[in-house]
């Protein structure tokens, strides 16, 4: 068969099953729990119980002279060893950087939310050191807590860290304040909005993992962990917390079942074991429970947030106030600090071309578990304020929602457009993406819907989210004048080896999204290799040279982006040798697909050909070109890139229980160009139903007292199969204009336009009943207490 024979199949644009699924469905993957070294021995952490506690004191006599146990550690006996760093760094109004309290691996002094490290036991089983971990005598003087975002503000609060006044993480604002007062001041209409962005706990379906190991004749560390970054880990754990040089660590992440922003950051779990690995000279290794899990992982979410839009008489956008409290638990993870400004603040033009924005926000400590990255990070959270703002704006002035919207979006020819708060769209289209939507979900025949579910004795509401999001992140020189600690280029390596097959090695990380073979499909489409020819090698700092790891929805744009500097440098190279075999000028060598050919002619070679030829030289000069086919690049990207799209949903709710079932939903999405529609597909599903767990039934809950009260499966409500409706999901696509691939990214769509559409058309559903706001999650005792008139 040709070699060009598969690409129409195997290429850019088709729906090439997973590559990867074989093993992840015969149960032959690979994750950290699944890694078992030699002589490896188990650790059990203590957590702890309160929200705020000083330590008195702790005795470990009793866990250590029990049966298996190898060792109990506390944070005197980690004396020397670094806190868990921030990645990020943001300065208050008048320049002074933000609070960094210490994020110590172990609790020193103080203990700050119920899950906090107070000690770890090392056994020859992991029920050996569970047991003896719970003989710990741990003795504390409990304190008062405060988890409240607002509440933690307020004269008088417990303090988190002593030394930081009234909670204050960081006071920071971005816009034209007297510019926005100015608007408000003309303004027709008014409409003011207040909400609370439920947190939210990750619950991948993977929990995480870490394995430490140490070799005593090298003092070579090696780390095993569930990241989706790990070059980052080996870099923040190596030089900040362990004092490890780079030479002599090496993090792997092999298979990661899901991540969704939780296995972004460096935990101290992953410090506890590499130390202890070394401290021991055995191996060890720690896999958390369910319940561990929730106590330990990053949060996301947590706003509360106060917003006013100015309209003229038209119902032209003229000004945006926002005024949003970030809660970012009792330290600071990895990227926490930019998540509430840089990643959502500077959304908050959205699709809109209102004139002038102003946004303030406060960080604020709180006995509570650190909150990060969530899949969308911060962009949820600006999308859901606007997309909910612009339908209460709607109903108050009396505007039709879709007309608002329409008569707002900023204009497919004002592209690339400079917002108010930093950022520059590069391309869109959110009239094409509106009208596909509309077209898509019948939004013109509901009202006969609405009438007929009435008949049933059914409230049916319809919803609308246009929204758009930042991707790629992101540009280097941007993201470290806004506090970044660290460039966000990635790296990509394409070896071909003799016989023509090619090797990448990517910096990217997969945790479910297809990268093995979505980026083969790329090698496929430029190189005409079929893509059970590439193998995709990831995750290892070992073998990869670098790489930034994956989140906000980066991989193609960035990772994809490096990869194809790579695969052009592979062309250049190869062109040489083309030239030198064909007894031609370099520049008379054209390259389509796996083919170099001279113009104009029928002389040709084929990239095996070429590729043995660069490991077997002895025909073309050496002097001038380098035996081997590989070659490395690093991509910087110029700009973020920035999906956007049109989520509708529609749903139905049961007079007599509250309860809300979707019935419908439908997802028009702009990412750009599409690698592979089917896997695009699953990404905005994916998405779509986590958007959907959040605006119906999942919130993370805190007592007065600081106990996470929402601690397993029981109490926490994920959504189910018959939870969901079936997702239409369309694309409409706008080149990315400063990337080579022109991907924009869809790994998030689905979790940023969908809460306030399913909240919109819940709205919609009570629309006789006076409602114009219902906060997430809209749980059917929430809904009932509506209907019926009772405050539950």
């Amino acid at each position: 068969m040709a070699m060009n024979a598969i690409l129409p199949f195997e290429g850019i644009g088709a729906s090439v099953k997973r590559k990867e699924d074989l093993r992840f469905l015969s149960g032959r993957g690979q994750y950290v729990d699944d890694i078992n070294r030699p002589g490896q021995v188990y650790a059990w952490i203590l957590r702890s119980q309160y929200a705020h506690a000083r330590i008195v004191s702790i005795d470990t006599t009793a866990a250590a002279a029990m049966p298996g146990v190898i060792a109990v550690f506390t944070s005197a006996d980690m004396a020397g060893i670094g806190g868990i760093p921030c990645g990020w760094q943001i300065h208050n109004k008048d320049g002074t950087p933000m609070a960094e309290p210490k994020h110590p691996v172990l609790a020193e002094g103080k203990l700050r939310h119920v899950g906090d490290p107070v000690a770890v036991v090392i056994a020859e089983t992991r029920s050996q050191a569970r047991d003896a971990g719970e003989a710990i005598a741990l003795e504390v003087e409990a304190l008062p807590a405060v988890t409240g975002t607002t509440e933690a503000l307020a004269a008088g609060a417990p303090r988190v860290h002593d030394d930081i006044a009234g909670n204050l993480c960081y006071d920071w604002h971005i816009g034209d304040k007297s510019m926005t007062d100015a608007a408000f001041a003309r303004a027709e209409h008014r409409v003011a909005f207040e909400t609370t962005n439920n947190r939210l706990i990750a619950n991948a379906m993977e929990p995480r993992s870490a394995v430490g190991d140490y070799d005593t004749t090298t003092g070579e560390h090696t780390l095993f962990t569930t990241s989706q970054n790990p070059h980052v880990i080996r870099l923040l754990m190596g030089a900040f917390v362990l004092n490890i040089p780079e030479s002599k660590l090496r993090v792997v992440a092999p298979d990661v079942g899901g991540g969704f922003g939780s296995k972004i950051y460096h935990y101290a779990e992953e410090a506890i074991v590499t130390w202890a690995a070394a401290k021991l000279g055995r191996p060890v290794k720690w896999t958390a429970d369910r319940t561990e899990s929730f106590m330990s992982d990053a949060h996301g979410r947590d706003h509360v947030t106060r917003a006013e839009l100015a309209l003229d008489k038209e119902g032209t956008f003229l000004g945006l106030r926002v005024h949003t409290q970030a809660n970012m638990g009792a330290y600071l993870s990895t990227f926490a600090p930019c998540v509430p400004t840089y990643l959502y603040a500077t959304l908050l033009a959205g699709v809109y071309s209102t004139p002038a924005i102003y946004a303030e926000v406060k960080a604020v400590f709180t006995h509570t578990v650190p909150v990060d990255a969530y899949r969308g990070a911060g962009r949820p959270e600006a999308t859901y304020l606007l997309e909910r703002l612009v339908d209460v704006a709607a109903k108050q002035c009396g505007f039709d929602r879709i007309e608002l919207r329409r008569r707002n979006f900023i204009a497919t020819d004002a592209f690339p457009y400079q917002t108010p708060v930093a950022l520059e769209y590069d391309s869109g289209d959110y009239f094409s993406t509106l009208n596909q939507a509309l077209e898509t979900s019948g939004w013109a025949g509901f009202e006969a819907r609405r009438a007929e579910a009435a008949k049933r004795g059914k409230l049916r509401g319809i919803g609308i989210s246009t929204y758009l999001e930042a991707c790629g992140i992101a540009p280097s020189a941007v993201v470290g004048s806004l506090g970044a600690r660290a460039g966000l280029y990635e790296v990509g390596t394409i070896r071909v080896h003799p016989t023509g097959s090619i090797t990448v090695l990517t910096g990217a990380h997969s945790h479910g999204q297809g990268h093995e073979t979505t980026f083969a499909q790329l090698v496929c489409d430029k190189l005409g290799v079929p893509v059970a020819q590439v193998d995709i090698v990831h995750g290892d700092t070992g073998k990869v040279p670098f790489g930034m790891g994956t989140y906000g929805s980066r991989s193609l744009a960035v990772g994809g982006s490096a990869m194809e500097k790579a695969m052009d440098k592979i062309i250049a190279k190869g062109k040489r040798i083309a030239a030198h075999l064909m007894e031609a000028a370099v520049e008379d060598i054209e390259f389509d697909r796996g083919t170099f050919r001279v113009a104009g002619t029928d002389k040709t070679k084929v990239l095996a050909e070429i590729s043995l030829a660069a490991y077997v030289p002895h025909n073309y000069p050496i002097d001038e070109i380098e035996p081997g086919l590989e070659e490395t690049a690093f991509y910087d990207p110029k700009n973020f890139t920035y999906p956007g799209g049109c989520h509708i949903a529609e749903v139905e709710i049961e007079k007599e229980t509250g309860k809300v079932s979707l019935i419908n939903f439908t997802a028009v999405d702009d990412v750009g160009r599409v690698i592979n529609p089917m896997i695009v597909e699953g990404q905005v599903q994916g998405g779509v139903a986590q958007g959907v767990g959040q605006a119906l039934m999942e919130n993370c809950v805190y007592d007065a007292a600081g106990q996470l009260i929402s601690a397993s499966m029981m109490d926490y409500a994920m959504p189910r199969a018959d939870d969901l409706a079936p997702v239409s999901v369309a694309t409409h696509v706008t080149l990315c204009t400063h990337n080579p691939l022109g991907v924009k990214g869809c790994g998030e769509v689905g979790a940023i336009g969908s809460p306030p559409a399913v909240i919109n058309a819940v709205v919609d559903a009570l629309r006789d009943y006076g409602v114009t706001h219902v906060e997430m999650p809209a749980t059917a005792p929430k809904i009932w207490s509506i209907i019926h008139g009772s405050t539950l």
